[in-house]
């Protein structure tokens, strides 16, 4: 039986995972679900980024952000669920503090250059509907790849000072974490140390790297919204639409939960309903990816067909 330890006292060296607070015998079940879920997730994204490199008419930025993205969305699951999945196997749901930092840091990281690409990806639609006569001109190979850059370093850098500063925290107990992954407000809660410094850089950290890239996203999309509700015929109006409903069905599912995550009052009541709710950002959202955006994109289906043409006519011919 696993030891939970709520004493307060210096020196803890392991968190303890309450995870979903699911009862045992639903744990197989789950772990057959979320199991299938990380495949899906892995296989789809992966598929997604060969599409892209593969295929010479998807060199594009918009394909190119998509390609960043699904890079993302494979670190995302990666961080979470194969730790999620051996808790769930019935093994030791202890982590250390040391991992747990680690944990944090590759999931907030991947947190940041989400919200980075998504905004970049509304700018990338942005030009291409409401200036579409400078947008060759404003969105080439190389600002792409600046902009590509700047969400990674700028996503990394941002959690580098956030993980630096939780590492000075004094643990005291206890050491459970009721929740199923490492994640700050759960660490905070957790640290005897003044969060009084630490809860101010986070704030400023926040407002520049997550809420910034939120309002560009938004703003993006309003504009674009204006400008295909005034083209006049109905064709028009679809294919404008067409370009970027897609990536507008991620932005919300992404930034729905997220801000309902961390907008919730940290009840006891509501705090199962908060760990629902993340399931949604950290674990269906990348597996809604590479389905939202194969399912409705009619480039990407094309790229997939002649990659199988390709892949058949290389093995009948060998």
């Amino acid at each position: 039986m696993l030891h939970i330890d709520n004493r307060n006292e210096t020196g803890i060296t392991k968190f303890l995972f309450l995870g979903l607070g699911n009862p045992i015998e639903l744990q197989p079940f789950l772990f057959l679900l979320f199991l299938v879920i990380y495949l899906v997730t892995s296989i789809g994204n992966i598929i997604i980024i060969i599409l892209v490199a593969a295929n010479q008419h998807l060199h594009i930025p918009m394909y190119f952000f998509l390609g960043n993205l699904s890079c993302v969305e494979i670190f995302y699951s990666s961080t979470i669920l194969p730790k999620m999945l051996a808790d769930l196997l019935g093994g030791d749901r202890t982590i250390t503090v040391r991992n747990c930092l680690f944990q944090y840091y590759l999931f907030g990281s991947c947190v940041g250059v989400e919200t980075f690409l998504l905004a970049a990806m509304s700018y990338d639609r942005y030009l291409a509907i409401c200036r579409p006569l400078f947008y060759t001109s404003l969105m080439n190979k190389e600002i792409c790849f600046q902009l590509i850059a700047v969400a990674w370093i700028n996503g990394f850098m941002a959690n580098s000072i956030i993980v630096f500063l939780i590492a000075q925290f004094s643990f005291c107990g206890p050491n459970v974490i009721d929740h199923y992954f490492c994640d700050l407000s759960p660490l905070k809660k957790l640290s005897c140390s003044d969060p009084s410094l630490f809860e101010l850089i986070v704030l400023l950290l926040s407002f520049i790297f997550t809420i910034a890239p939120f309002f560009l996203t938004f703003s993006s999309y309003i504009c674009i919204i204006g400008s295909i509700i005034k083209i006049q015929s109905i064709i028009g109006r679809r294919k404008a639409f067409s370009t970027c409903s897609s990536h507008l069905m991620v932005v919300c599912l992404f930034y729905s939960t997220l801000i309902i995550v961390y907008i919730l009052p940290d009840t006891p009541t509501l705090r199962h309903l908060n760990k629902i709710f993340s399931i949604f950002y950290t674990i269906l959202t990348p597996l809604a990816n590479p389905l939202i955006y194969t399912l409705r994109n009619k480039e990407v289906h094309q790229a997939l067909r002649r990659t199988v043409d390709k892949l058949r006519t290389f093995f009948e011919g060998s």
